[in-house]
């Protein structure tokens, strides 16, 4: 497929300025230059994925990382699908400015380079042909949407008959200590959706054989200094610090630093817990007759 037929509408934004989507593009533009430095656990799930997805069958030429960060995902998949179209999907410009300026992206924002794209772009709002992609891959991101059956029934949409869908994202569980070290008095952690309600969005969505689990994983951290600067660093976790200036803010600040220390391990390491969850779907092929007539099934209507 042609890059024309992949990529759609680009006579027009591909974001829509939402408060919310702003600030969040905000958020992440301002932590990019320093985002591979602190990325450990976006790496380590990536190649977690990688492994999942060795166990699949799917000759992708076309394929979406979205939520692409940096591009070390994108790299990781270039390695396994020699030769296919990568289209590396983020909503911050600078986050996909930083593998070294790669490309020179242009309004509206769009870069190619060996078969390389980069765009841009909103999950709630892809600008990509519909049916054009094999495999739509988001590590760690998809939890940022505004709407998350909005964004998963956009990736639905671009997704080709017998097309998969594999991603990761937080769990509820996702820093349990910090937030019960603030009580919500001085930072508030964003909730994220349970395992089982992505699974019924999914379905909902008209994905066939969701496949949902999930697993922990802890980062030690010597103080609750180097978490909230790692957090804030990579701006891959939604952590409100508390507004208020002066004496009542500080405090709450301190109350935070003493209410964790209940969790300080015996190595004197303070943990960080989170809930990672894996989904996988496919996209169906379309049923047809024996006379090669489209079959509606009547239950879904």
């Amino acid at each position: 497929m042609r890059v024309r037929q992949l990529i759609t509408d680009l006579e027009r934004p591909v974001t829509r300025k939402l408060l919310p989507a702003v600030r969040l593009r905000q958020s992440f533009d301002g932590a990019a230059a320093n985002f591979d430095s602190v990325a450990t656990l976006p790496r380590e799930i990536a190649e977690r994925m990688i492994e999942r997805l060795s166990l699949v069958r799917l000759p992708a030429r076309t394929i979406v990382d979205a939520g692409c960060g940096t591009g070390h995902g994108a790299r990781l998949l270039r390695r396994r699908y020699t030769g296919a179209v990568i289209v590396e999907l983020d909503l911050s410009e600078q986050m996909l400015r930083q593998p070294a300026a790669r490309s020179a992206l242009r309004w509206p924002w769009i870069g190619s380079l060996r078969r390389r794209l980069a765009v841009c772009a909103d999950f709630q709002q892809l600008p990509l042909a519909h049916a054009s992609i094999d495999l739509i891959w988001s590590n760690l991101a998809l939890h940022w949407a505004q709407d998350l059956p909005t964004a998963l029934a956009e990736a639905h949409r671009v997704l080709r008959p017998g097309g998969l869908l594999m991603f990761s994202v937080f769990g509820p569980d996702t820093l349990e200590e910090l937030r019960a070290a603030s009580q919500g008095d001085t930072f508030h952690v964003n909730a994220h959706a349970d395992m089982h309600d992505v699974g019924d969005m999914l379905v909902h969505c008209g994905y066939a054989d969701p496949v949902m689990d999930m697993e922990n994983v802890t980062l030690t951290y010597a103080g609750v200094h180097d978490l909230l600067r790692d957090l804030r660093a990579h701006g891959s976790i939604s952590v409100r610090g508390d507004k208020r200036k002066g004496l009542g803010g500080r405090r709450g600040y301190l109350r935070v630093l003493s209410r964790y220390e209940q969790f300080r391990r015996e190595d004197g390491r303070l943990p960080a817990r989170f809930e990672v969850v894996y989904g996988h779907a496919w996209k169906p092929e379309a049923r047809v007759s024996p006379t090669g007539k489209p079959v509606i099934d009547i239950r879904s209507v």
